[in-house]
């Protein structure tokens, strides 16, 4: 009797070590990895249709549905082999150990199944359903980031610009994939946007790890956070010139709307820099992502903006 109240007693103690996590646990671990807090990034894929003026042209949702779909499966893919690449590292970190595939919850071989499976099925079906340059361009992403993955994340200053280029990838993508040109302005403006994000979180990790063991980002320990300052100052900089010059690309042109909105638009752009650089200066703006869906003042700034360009488009 007292030996199997004994047994009794330690049996519910060692089985949680020994039970593999359930089906919904694992499932549930590689959406984490797959990052979907991160998938409003690839909004991004709107912006060259809605500067266009063409977003709501017949099918072009529909098709833009789709590139998004596709760019969320490689951006995907791009995740869960970095965090099976970073697992061990991961553990080190005091936020990042808590990852599925670095607690142990999504094992690394699953994750690089995975995380290749989608590599190689989005690139696919884009050249089965889209123009082939959408195809050529996921592929050129996959391998960009893939390198940045092994090798390129160690490199000063490349480290940056492959996840700009990344950004920016983004925002071509869905005028690739209607036919419609790129205009040097957006791109510059885009791109400069997106460095000034990416260099603010690595300056915002950069001062949140001072001092700490267990950084997972080599190069933050290269990197000064005065380097790293003048990185986002200066691309905020121009990417303020880029879109004011891209505003006034069309002021000599005599418009019938009620007011120059696509002027105007310029004020509630350097307000949403100006607010996200409150952030950035403060370290803070190290998830991108939390510090725009939760600032209530920059959310009301980018509707504003939008409204604005909405306006012009429609020349109102």
């Amino acid at each position: 009797m007292t030996d199997a109240a004994v047994l009794r007693q330690r049996a519910p103690e060692q089985q949680p070590e020994s039970a593999p996590p359930g089906r919904k646990g694992f499932l549930a671990g590689l959406l984490r990895t797959a990052r979907p807090r991160q998938w409003v990034k690839n909004v991004l894929v709107v912006a060259a249709p809605a500067a266009a003026g063409e977003l709501f042209a017949p099918n072009v949702l529909t098709r833009l549905a789709l590139v998004f779909v596709l760019f969320t499966a490689c951006a995907a893919a791009v995740y869960l082999v970095n965090d099976a690449r970073d697992a061990e590292a991961d553990r080190a970190h005091p936020v990042k150990r808590h990852r599925p595939v670095a607690a142990g919850q999504v094992p690394v071989p699953v994750a690089y199944v995975v995380g290749g499976a989608l590599g190689v099925l989005a690139p696919l079906v884009a050249a089965w359903l889209c123009p082939p340059v959408v195809a050529a361009l996921l592929t050129a992403y996959l391998a960009m980031q893939l390198a940045y993955c092994i090798s390129l994340k160690q490199v000063l200053v490349v480290d940056l610009a492959v996840v700009t280029t990344g950004f920016l990838m983004r925002a071509m993508i869905g005028g690739l994939a209607l036919g419609i040109p790129l205009s040097r302005w957006f791109l510059i403006t885009t791109g400069f946007g997106a460095l000034f994000m990416v260099s603010a979180k690595r300056y915002s990790e950069a001062v949140q790890m001072a001092g700490k063991a267990g950084a997972t980002r080599a190069l933050l320990t290269e990197y000064t956070t005065g380097y790293l300052r003048f990185v986002w100052q200066l691309a905020a900089g121009v990417a303020v010139l880029g879109y004011c010059l891209w505003a006034m690309e069309e002021g000599g042109v005599p418009h019938t709307s009620v007011l120059p909105w696509r002027q105007l638009s310029m004020v509630a752009f350097i307000l949403a820099v100006l607010r996200y650089a409150v952030f950035a200066d403060r370290g803070t703006a190290g998830e991108p992502e939390d510090v725009v869906l939760r600032d209530r003042a920059l959310a009301l700034i980018g509707v504003v903006w939008v409204a604005m360009y909405a306006l012009a488009v429609a020349n109102w």
